[in-house]
């Protein structure tokens, strides 16, 4: 990480009231995406890590049981509590929490696991840690939407920022999946540094 977590939860928390008016239209398909894809059922709970201001938790609420959003900025989790409560959506809880330690009760029951634009903030090597975790949560499926790369990134357009983002090959990301008891459903390759991978838990795991 290029950056200590306080560092990323200060930024987010200074741009957390605009948030929702930026993004570009990749981050905005990517999102789609992850919606389309985690696809919950009606019994499911969802866990959003790296939720924001909730965009995603919230459009996944109306299909699921339940939807936990976790964030490491009380800012963008304020906006997501606050949406939640303008829509009337009671389902949807919102907390501080991150990729190792998201913050979820031993006895929950979490199906879907999703993020959109968060874990690319992470090294490589956490990268696998955060994976990790989130497999010992039991999830069915894992979807990932981030910034990652399919090449090599052009270093005079890169779509990250270099100086605090730090993205994964895809085939990374591929393996600490696979590594981690996921087996790889679908790629969507968005734009030559942006994709959404889908993982299912691999047959024969323990749920």
């Amino acid at each position: 990480m290029k950056r200590s977590i306080e560092d990323h939860a200060a930024r987010f928390d200074k741009v957390a009231d605009t948030y929702d008016q930026e993004g570009s239209p990749e981050y905005r398909a990517a999102a789609d995406l992850v919606i389309d894809h985690a696809a919950p059922e009606p019994d499911d709970v969802v866990l959003d890590l790296g939720t924001g201001t909730g965009a995603i938790a919230l459009a996944l609420a109306d299909s699921a049981s339940e939807v936990i959003g976790r964030d490491i900025s009380e800012g963008m989790l304020e906006q997501a509590s606050e949406k939640a409560a303008d829509a009337g959506i009671d389902n949807a809880s919102f907390g501080t929490g991150r990729f190792r330690e998201p913050n979820v009760s031993a006895d929950a029951a979490v199906d879907i696991v999703v993020s959109n634009f968060a874990m690319h903030h992470l090294d490589d090597e956490a990268k696998g840690e955060a994976i990790e975790s989130i497999a010992a949560l039991g999830p069915r499926r894992f979807v990932l939407g981030d910034v990652m790369l399919f090449g090599e990134a052009d270093p005079s357009e890169p779509f990250y920022s270099p100086e605090v983002d730090d993205p994964a090959t895809v085939g990374t990301l591929a393996d600490a999946l696979t590594s981690a008891g996921f087996a790889l459903s679908a790629v969507e390759r968005v734009h030559d540094q942006v994709g959404v991978l889908v993982a299912e838990r691999a047959v024969g795991e323990d749920s």
